[in-house]
């Protein structure tokens, strides 16, 4: 999961050498971090948070197939 969204953000991303995703395991699951240069974080959240709720929708699909939970938070 951290793979994929790490790939979506660099080909989103003015900046990819500032694309960094940190995984986090918990008792409720994956929790994905991910931090991005300032001039991108509108790139990577979308207008009215499309392009962020796509991605989360995505690792959402990825973990219910592996079966268990994730969530992504944009830093």
């Amino acid at each position: 999961m951290k793979e994929l969204i790490e790939y979506i953000a660099k080909s989103i991303a003015d900046l990819p050498d500032e694309v960094v995703v940190t995984e986090e395991t918990d008792d409720q699951g994956v929790m994905l971090k991910l931090q991005v240069a300032d001039e991108d974080k509108g790139r990577i959240i979308g207008k009215q948070g499309r392009v962020a709720q796509a991605m989360r929708t995505l690792i959402r699909v990825t973990a219910a197939k592996k079966g268990t939970r994730a969530t992504l938070e944009i830093l």
